[in-house]
């Protein structure tokens, strides 16, 4: 299967050198504004044919997919030259601007039978997934609540603020882990220091159903690198840390509820309870490690070639937009 990318800047090496990679596909061509990005794809791989023009792929019948990874503002108007030339897509994140565009995505790619895929690429880590395992299999208990720190001093955008710029990582994982789920309400409260009206610091809470609570604290203008979520449930905690060497920690702690013989010999009694701090074993599991961009670049092939259902597809590349556009 033929395929061919726009944009080679920061993200674009990576899904360049996967895609190359990638036995099933074959990389023809690369589409780069910059002289110089163009100049770096040539000499790394002179099989691959370069140019500045996007309408060298949209016109060329042989390429079968488009991978997208351009500033976010232009994510929209490619994907829909993509799928109106016949290509399947696979967008970085966020898929587009705005929940209407990334659903008129959708319509134009069901209409024509194509995939079209956002690369929300923490889905495809396998410790992301086995946190998935965890509470599916009900090992945490009732979900209560999760949080999430990314932070960075880092490279600072000036076309997205920090929310959109990193948040979409985080709401994307929260959304898998819990059955992609509607909040009920998402609130923001951010700053900007550094450029006006980019917030370089960002706090986002999500109430979700049954009392189900996120937050979601995201920086480019920090001290720490952090790449944190923890899962608080009633019978267990986990924290995934994407940067430590044991990237999942299993604490079997809690506190429960023990009923107390009341004054009136009742147990029943709601006023008559004592609280048991239960702290036991901790669990470090082993987890393979496979690149998750390797993966997700498999799984996007998959699905053109199989006809496999796309884990990060239009639906929850909707409301992962959704709920950045409701925090504005």
């Amino acid at each position: 299967m033929n395929i061919a990318q726009i944009g080679v800047g920061y993200w674009g090496p990576n899904l360049l050198r996967n895609l190359v990679s990638n036995t099933n596909v074959k990389l023809t061509t690369v589409v780069d504004l910059s002289e110089e990005r163009r100049q770096f794809v040539e000499s790394h791989y002179p099989s691959v044919q370069t140019t500045d023009n996007v309408e060298d792929i949209i016109n060329n019948p042989e390429i079968e997919a488009v991978v997208i990874s351009t500033p976010v503002k232009t994510h929209y108007d490619l994907a829909i030259k993509a799928l109106n030339a016949g290509k399947h897509i696979l967008v970085e994140k966020p898929m587009a601007t705005t929940t209407e565009e990334v659903l008129k995505i959708g319509k134009i790619s069901e209409r024509k039978n194509l995939v079209a895929m956002v690369g929300h690429t923490f889905l495809f880590n396998s410790a992301v997934q086995y946190v998935k395992t965890l509470i599916d299999a009900g090992e945490l208990g009732t979900i209560r609540y999760i949080y999430s720190q990314r932070l960075n001093l880092g490279r600072i955008r000036n076309d997205v603020d920090a929310l959109w710029n990193l948040a979409p990582h985080d709401i994307s994982i929260i959304q898998y882990w819990l059955d992609e789920l509607e909040p009920v309400h998402v609130m923001r409260n951010g700053m900007d220091y550094v450029q006006n009206g980019i917030d370089d610091v960002v706090f986002m809470n999500i109430e979700y159903p049954g009392s189900i609570l996120a937050n979601i604290h995201v920086s480019w203008l920090d001290p720490h690198k952090i790449r944190r979520m923890t899962v608080v449930g009633s019978e267990k905690m986990v924290v995934y840390d994407d940067i430590a060497e044991n990237k999942i920690t299993i604490y079997d702690k809690g506190i429960d509820r023990i009923a107390a013989l009341g004054q009136n010999m009742d147990f029943d009694d709601p006023r008559s309870f004592s609280f048991n701090h239960r702290s036991g074993d901790i669990i470090i599991p082993e987890i393979k490690w496979v690149e998750p961009l390797k993966t997700e670049i498999a799984h996007f092939v998959d699905c053109i070639i199989n006809g496999t259902k796309c884990l990060t597809n239009v639906t929850h590349a909707a409301k992962v937009v959704k709920i950045l556009e409701q925090s504005s």
